[in-house]
């Protein structure tokens, strides 16, 4: 007896943001908030040499070490460059309502390419991934770090498009932030603003994807 085919999907790849949809953030105010305060580092002080360095740092275009010379090592500390980035890897943890079991099903469906589309410094992405195992379930990795870009600018959607290879209207984007999940839709990709595991599974069951 055969069965009819499944109808083909709209979609041919799923790119996740990862600080907000399935990890902590990397490296934002909250993640600097609590590093400050471990080291018993003065915020104000740190977050005005902050911005610069890390839109650089971002963009693979200042190693970690340039951008803690620029924040923390200006002065002479008690504690060391790796003291500082290890405090800042524990920072990284799957966040509540995570959607990271999303992925995980997505990418053993063996339908769709699934991917990353994230702002995130190398050293920081790279740990993020192997921590937690989220490479095994990628077939593409497209950080900011690997880009030279960084969302919501639209050139890093159009990279993306162009790395993916398939009409922008084929690929769906997920992220925790309207802005993001806009600049998405603007350079012709469908998006969903994540608001957590289930509100996602629902709103891919109803494009019929989950």
């Amino acid at each position: 007896m055969t069965h009819p085919a499944a109808p083909p999907s709209q979609f041919d790849a799923i790119l996740f943001d990862v600080g907000g949809v399935l990890l902590t953030n990397g490296w934002d105010h909250k993640e600097r908030s609590k590093v400050l305060e471990h080291f018993r580092l003065d915020r104000a002080a740190f977050e005005s040499r902050h911005e610069q360095p890390n839109d650089a740092w971002e963009r693979d275009t200042l190693t970690i070490q340039g951008y803690l010379d620029a924040t923390v090592f200006y002065e002479p500390r008690n504690f060391s460059h790796q003291d500082f980035i290890e405090v800042m890897k524990t920072q990284s943890v799957p966040i509540p309502l995570t959607g990271i079991p999303v992925l995980k099903d997505l990418a053993a469906s063996g339908t769709y390419l699934v991917g990353v589309l994230n702002n995130e410094s190398r050293e920081l992405h790279e740990y993020r991934m192997e921590k937690y195992n989220l490479k095994l379930y990628l077939d593409i990795q497209l950080s900011s770090c690997y880009l030279g870009m960084r969302k919501p600018d639209a050139d890093i959607y159009r990279r993306a498009i162009d790395i993916v290879g398939r009409p922008a209207s084929r690929i769906l984007f997920i992220d925790d932030r309207a802005g993001n999940a806009e600049a998405a839709r603007s350079a012709g990709m469908n998006a969903i603003q994540f608001l957590g595991e289930e509100q996602l599974r629902s709103r891919l069951k109803e494009l019929e994807i989950l």
